[in-house]
Order: C-alpha cells, then sequence, then structure tokens
C-alpha cells in the first residue's frame, strides 16, 4: 500500500485517534461529519434534576450515549452498587440503537448488562425487584414528542437518581472521568413482561361488570394495558391501542388536554363507565370518567386517598406542589386520620418522599402515582394506577366514576401549563420570579382580590390565599419550560383573576414565551 500524498483540500482526513480524547464530551459536533461519527458530544443541559434528556441527535450522538454508559457505570463502582444493571427501552425507532450505545458504555465500566428488551418504564423499575436487587437505566423520551432520548435511572429502587445522583453523573461524564475495567458483560434477560404483569394482577379478578376505555396514543403502552384490563375481567374499548412509534393520532402525555379530549369523545360515543389513558413510557395515568367529564390527576388521587384511608386510616399521603389543595384540607380524609405532605414536582422527588415518610402513596398532577406498600412496590407506574383504579371501583359497585368526582368539595383547576424558557436561563428566570411573588407577601399586596396567606418556595413559588385558592409558578425539570398551575375554592372567575396575576408577574420577565396550551 503506497503512502497518500495528496487529498482534496475540501475533504481533510480526520486527525489521528491518538491526537484526540474519545472519553471526555464535547457540547458540540457539526452531523454529517467524520467526528460526529467518532467524538462524545453532549449538551450539558440535558442532565436534568432527576433524569437526562435531550434532542438526538442535535443534542446529544451515540459516541455520547455511550460515553453517558461509562459514566453512570464508573458512578455505580464509585458508589459500590454491585455492577449488575438492567437496560431496556421504549417503542421509538431510534431508542434501540441509542439503548446499545449506553451498553457498549456500561460494558466499558465493567457492568454486567442485563437486555431486557423494549418496555415501559415501570417494568424496568420491576425487573430490578425481579432479578435480584440490581440497578437500571430506562432509555424513554416519557411523554416528550419524537425528537427526544432520555434515561430513567436508579441504583436503589424503588428510589431513582435525584439532583445530587445527577450532579454527581454529569461532573464523571462531561469531565471525561469515566473509567474502562474488566469484567463488562451482556445478556438478554427473557420472561419480565410475564412477572411484571404477574405482579400486577395477583389474583384479583372483577366482581363487577366494567367497560373502560383503554387509550395508550399508540405509545408503548400498547403492549401492557389493552392485556392487563382483560386478565382483570375488564371489557376493552380500544382507543389508538396499535404500536406506532410515528404517534399519528396524538402524542401520548394524559395531561395534554389534546388526549383528555380524545378520550372523553371515546367514552361518550362507546358508553363506557371511564377512560384511562397513558403516557409514552406508560409511568403515568389520565382519567375521564362515565360523564366524559376529564378528572385532572391530583383529584383522581384524592379519590383514591379517600378509598384507601378507609382500609389504612392514619395514613400519610405526599401530594407535589402542584397539586390539589384537598389532600389536606378534605373533610373526608381529615376524618380518616390523613396525614398530608407536599412536595418538590418530580418522580424522583416523589419516589425518595413516600419512602423517606413511609406513606401509602404519593400523588402527583402529572399523573405520576406512588403506591407503596402493601399496594405497590413505590414506584410510579401507571399500570398499578389502572389496577387499583378497578379495585376502587370495584369496592364501590353502587358508584359510577362521575359520582366519586361529584363527591369531593368543588375547585375550580386550570391544566398545567407551561411557556416556553430556555433551559439556560429557565432557572435564573424563576428566582427572579419568586422573589418578586414573595416580596407582594411580604407587602401585604392582594392577590386576585384577596390577601395572600403565605408563599410557599420549597419548589418555585405557590402563592396561597386566605380562602386556600393559589397559583403556582415552578420550573420544568425535563424540558424548555415554566409551569403553571392555579386552583380556586370559590370560582371560575376567581381561577382566571389568580392566573392573571400570575401571567402578570411572569410577563415581566421578556424573555419568557408563549404558553403550550390554555385553558
Amino acid at each position: 500500500m503506497g503512502h497518500i500524498e495528496d487529498k482534496d483540500e475540501g475533504s481533510p482526513l480526520p486527525d489521528s485517534r491518538s491526537e484526540i480524547d474519545v472519553t471526555k464530551p464535547i457540547s458540540d459536533v457539526t452531523p454529517n461529519t467524520w467526528e460526529f461519527l467518532r467524538d462524545p458530544m453532549i449538551k450539558p443541559t440535558g442532565f436534568r434534576e432527576y433524569d437526562a434528556r435531550w434532542k438526538y441527535p442535535e443534542e446529544i450522538n451515540l459516541p455520547g450515549m455511550t460515553a453517558l454508559g461509562l459514566g453512570l457505570g464508573t458512578q455505580m463502582i464509585k458508589r459500590g452498587i454491585k455492577p449488575v444493571i438492567a437496560v431496556g427501552n421504549d417503542y421509538r425507532d431510534y431508542s434501540l440503537t441509542i439503548k446499545n450505545a449506553l451498553i457498549l458504555g456500561l460494558m466499558r465500566a465493567g457492568i454486567q448488562v442485563k437486555d431486557i428488551g423494549p418496555c415501559i418504564t415501570p417494568m424496568a423499575y420491576f425487573s430490578s425487584f425481579h432479578l435480584g436487587g440490581c440497578a437500571v437505566a430506562m432509555v424513554t423520551a416519557s411523554h416528550n414528542p419524537n425528537g427526544w432520548t432520555g434515561v430513567k435511572m436508579g441504583f436503589d429502587m424503588p428510589l431513582t437518581h435525584g439532583p445530587d445522583e445527577m450532579g454527581e453523573l454529569k461532573e464523571i461524564v462531561l469531565e471525561g472521568k469515566g473509567e474502562d475495567r474488566e469484567g463488562g458483560s451482556y445478556e438478554f434477560v427473557d420472561g419480565v413482561w410475564d412477572a411484571y404483569m404477574d405482579d400486577l394482577v395477583g389474583d384479583f379478578k372483577m366482581s363487577r361488570k366494567l367497560k373502560v376505555v383503554c387509550a395508550t396514543g399508540n405509545g408503548t403502552a400498547c403492549a401492557f394495558a389493552p392485556e392487563l384490563f382483560r386478565r382483570i375481567g375488564v371489557e376493552v374499548v380500544e382507543s389508538n391501542n396499535t404500536l406506532d412509534y410515528t404517534f399519528p393520532n396524538y402524542n401520548p402525555n394524559p395531561e395534554a388536554m389534546e388526549m383528555l379530549h380524545d378520550m372523553s369523545a371515546s367514552v361518550k360515543a362507546s358508553g363506557a363507565d371511564f377512560a384511562l389513558g397513558f403516557d409514552g413510557d406508560g409511568d403515568r395515568c389520565g382519567v375521564v370518567d362515565d360523564e366524559g367529564e376529564e378528572i385532572f390527576a391530583d383529584k383522581v388521587g384524592v379519590i383514591m386517598a379517600r378509598d384507601l384511608s378507609k382500609l389504612y386510616p392514619g395514613s400519610t399521603f405526599v401530594a407535589d406542589v402542584k397539586s390539589t389543595g384537598l389532600f389536606a384540607s378534605d373533610p373526608e380524609l381529615r376524618a380518616n386520620g390523613v396525614k398530608a405532605d407536599y412536595w418538590k414536582t418530580g418522580h424522583s422527588h416523589m419516589k425518595r418522599r413516600v419512602h423517606e415518610l413511609g406513606a401509602l402513596a404519593g400523588f402527583e398532577k402529572s399523573g405520576h402515582y406512588f403506591m407503596a406498600e402493601p399496594v405497590g412496590r413505590g414506584y410510579d407506574d401507571g399500570m398499578r394506577v389502572a389496577v387499583e383504579i378497578c379495585k376502587l371501583m370495584d369496592r364501590n359497585p353502587d358508584k359510577q366514576m362521575s359520582d366519586l368526582r361529584k363527591a369531593l368539595p368543588k375547585t375550580w383547576s386550570t391544566p398545567t401549563m407551561s411557556p416556553y424558557a430556555a433551559d439556560t436561563e429557565k432557572y435564573e428566570i424563576l428566582d427572579r420570579l419568586v422573589q418578586k411573588l414573595v416580596a407582594k407577601g411580604e407587602a401585604g399586596d392582594t392577590f386576585a382580590g384577596r390577601a395572600i396567606k403565605e408563599v410557599v418556595t420549597v419548589n418555585g413559588a405557590r402563592v396561597i390565599l386566605d380562602n386556600g385558592s393559589w397559583g403556582l409558578v415552578r420550573a420544568s425539570s425535563n424540558t424548555p419550560n415554566l409551569v403553571v398551575v392555579c386552583e380556586s375554592s370559590e370560582s371560575e372567575e376567581e381561577l382566571r383573576a389568580i392566573f392573571k396575576e400570575i401571567d402578570d408577574v411572569i410577563r415581566t420577565e421578556p424573555n419568557v414565551g408563549d404558553y403550550d396550551q390554555t385553558f
């Protein structure tokens, strides 16, 4: 072979591998170049509070995902975690490729990888229990639209990475501190789907007839939810339950009004008892009742807490700061000795809080529910929620879901609304907004015509009025957005007044954009 003397100056040969660091990621690599296939590229903003999410391939490439796997494996070794991890992926056309890149990095770090195949996130969490207590990494974009990817991970189930673990992982990965070790291996593990479904169902069978709209938005939950309902004796009304990673109807997100409206139309058309809808990775659940009324997840949580507190009086329930005030004020919950704890939004924050307090369950307005022993295993699982809602209806054979909704004290609530704020700016913007709202409270200003009782700043700012009504602004942990939720105990008119007050403060920040949805 002769030495190459001449080359096209417009297409230079790549630098020698010896001249570059292929372990330490950089933040920007041009697509469709040699370097894009070789050099790990990771945008630092993808490391969120409690998981990791990027646009693919604009913000992370495949070598970057391998670097992430090397970093995650190194973190396991550093923390003395048994070097075994279960890895799964959701049903998106690019998730398998990304998972394989992650696995390469984990094996480089000396980790024994147990590949459980395509799955929903709670099945991945379950696999830790099923396989003897290993770590978990789940490749999923969750409810985000196509073009996103990410990893949900944890070392000690049911807990998952929180801010401390994510900060440590970010440093290991971005500083190129991942270490190669011997001992890495790969094994494909079959049978987890069956074990997971058996764990969900047990010996439960419905004693009353139920017809339920099962809405999965063509996402991964298609492979689980319809079969789960049939196993417990529920008649299924199919709604977009064919796997299709293009999401031809809507992005599966039971917090989005588009999905909830579609579920409502299906209930009305079929005469179903209610509808349950699941997000793209199956860890969240949304509910529409027999009248086609869309019940926000926090209100469903109150309905479930009422039922569970009869079986387990004196229980503690954790609710996130976006949730209704009824967990603390509902007369029936108070009569059953319920202790309510409001905590930070985010699945890792909530799981950890439920675990620390020994709570029976946690509820997030987003539709994450955390059912702990003896009901569940402590992690968020839309399928577990589906089974528990069916059990609830079985324990109340003379009631429809609308009866349970109407039995709650009346409040008026907004959906979760998310105005755009860049990842690089949103926390600084939020800090300023919190300061402005706290200042209003300290100055004794009125808010929507009422006195401010307190401004709670455990997660953003929740402005609570003297009648229990409230408005919240916080930063999204997984998308470039702020998050706004409001609730009135008085009227629709007051609800809109509270939202206007919150939004007026938000609009003092010129870099905050439009909302994804309003009401």
